[in-house]
């Protein structure tokens, strides 16, 4: 994206003293030195200020290019006082970005604009490999492009029981993807079999990557979550050793100053209460996702040993008493799998919602559900998702909520990008009986039939193409939102 201007900064190459008294007049209130070129002002005859109230209006789609017209124009669209004005009048913009992988080795972030479905390029993804320079094992790092993560889990699983190690084919994988306060964070993962403790921050005001502070411990394929503005960090794995070894610690980013805590471990006290000492040496914890909802962090856990894995639940983490507890159980046991060792779901207007890739008593179709905090159980609320044949991809679909409505991302049958929205709130609304409670375990039952019988009437009125973009074979790897 080329160097940028900082707003306080000098220029290079500083004007004759006689030129800076010529612009002493120059309006300065907002942007002092960097506005106080051949021109002063922004925009000729109108005040900066009001050309500020004038940028923050613009859709932010546009800024790449507006960049280019000054040097002064670039420094007021890289400036966060613009992006603070913008939050002011309430004219910030939710994207969604899309992280995608193809290949081994070649990752590419994307912006979608949902207003005006247009996509953006994110620059490249900085990474660090390190890399023996001596026989004493001296280890250097350097900057490279391009490198991220993505590899089924079941490949790191077959690790732990001594076969192949996909860290020796990948030079970088596992990473984890969060997002808070306006940022992107790539997090962890593998380099050259060594966990990192390495995070990446994606500015979209900058439009550039740049180091955050580490982790205090590598790890890679940990879980994250956001909750009162701050990253939350748990599980992973990371190389010991005796190889692979799987974490229960937990820790937090706080972003306005920059430093991670330690909070408590994960307990996994359904692994601590197996019948043998065979099965515990056996059976390996590992956290298979993490949701913030109703103001506590969702963990959902398994036992694996390969090719077999057991759901046990759960635990919740909450912040005011700072501990842990376990997972109701009906959310804990119907919490559909994405694949082994994957959980995922999304938060969505206070609603947590999941897609369930099988469907179950015979039905093929995806379903989205929905989780019923006051019975504890999932309910399927749209019964079938317009998703393609999935079975070989690592990941098959995305979750994200973007203004206010579920979306599902997927690559579609001609191996192109697909951002589907679902208006399931209105259709979960629009059903008589949704909103109607029950005390017995028939009406609970007759409930849940009405519902499936409701959604299957129309879901073709649910589902709406938001975007398609052509993506080359390439694999979904993540995916976040940020209100700019």
């Amino acid at each position: 994206m080329g160097s940028i201007l900082s707003i306080n900064g000098s220029r290079i190459g500083a004007s004759k003293p006689s030129e800076v008294s010529q612009h002493e007049t120059c309006k300065r209130q907002r942007f002092s030195s960097s506005f106080c070129d051949e021109d002063p002002r922004l925009i000729p005859s109108l005040p900066d200020e009001i050309s500020l109230q004038i940028l923050a209006r613009l859709p932010r789609i546009h800024y790449l290019n507006v960049k280019l017209v000054s040097r002064a124009w670039k420094a007021a669209i890289t400036s966060y006082e613009l992006f603070n004005l913008r939050k002011e009048l309430g004219t910030t913009e939710e994207w969604l970005y899309i992280l995608t992988k193809v290949g081994d080795d070649k990752f590419s972030w994307y912006a979608l604009d949902p207003l005006s479905r247009r996509w953006q390029r994110l620059p490249p993804m900085p990474s660090v490999i390190f890399e023996n320079e001596s026989r004493r094992g001296l280890a250097a790092i350097r900057m490279r492009n391009v490198l991220g993560s993505s590899i089924k889990i079941a490949d790191v699983i077959r690790s732990w029981l001594g076969r192949k190690d996909p860290l020796d084919r990948m030079s970088f994988c596992g990473c984890s993807i969060g997002a808070v306060e306006s940022c992107l964070y790539v997090l962890g993962g593998f380099s050259k079999a060594l966990a990192m403790r390495n995070v990446w921050r994606y500015d979209p005001v900058q439009n550039a990557w740049s180091e955050a502070s580490p982790m205090s411990i590598g790890r890679a394929y940990c879980k994250t979550g956001i909750l009162n503005n701050k990253l939350y960090v748990v599980g992973g794995v990371t190389r010991g050793p005796g190889g692979l070894t799987p974490l229960q610690s937990a820790e937090v980013f706080d972003p306005h100053t920059g430093i991670w805590s330690e909070i408590p471990s994960m307990p996994f006290s359904k692994a601590q209460v197996l019948p043998t000492a065979f099965l515990a040496d056996l059976l390996k914890p590992i956290a298979t996702g993490m949701t913030s909802y109703r103001g506590r962090l969702f963990v959902p856990q398994s036992l694996y040993f390969w090719p077999f894995f057991v759901d046990v639940g759960g635990e919740v983490y909450d912040p005011e008493v700072n501990s842990w507890v376990e997972m109701p159980v009906g959310m804990g046991e119907g919490w559909p799998v994405r694949q082994a060792g994957t959980k995922l779901s999304v938060t969505v207007e206070g609603e947590l919602y999941a897609l369930d890739p099988s469907g179950s008593g015979g039905l093929d179709s995806p379903r989205i559900k929905v989780y019923d905090h006051h019975e504890d159980a999932w309910k399927v609320v749209v019964g079938d998702v317009p998703l393609p044949d999935f079975t070989d991809s690592e990941s098959p679909y995305l979750l994200a909520g973007l203004h206010g409505k579920l979306h599902v991302i997927t690559n579609d049958a001609n191996h192109n990008i697909a951002v589907l929205q679902a208006d399931v709130q209105n259709h979960f609304a629009s059903i008589p009986s949704a909103s109607a409670s029950s005390s017995s375990s028939s009406s609970s039952s007759s409930l849940h039939e009405e519902l499936a019988e409701s959604t299957a009437e129309s879901e073709t009125d649910i589902w709406k193409i938001i975007s398609i973009r052509s993506a080359r074979s390439a694999e979904l790897v993540s995916c976040q939102t940020l209100d700019v």
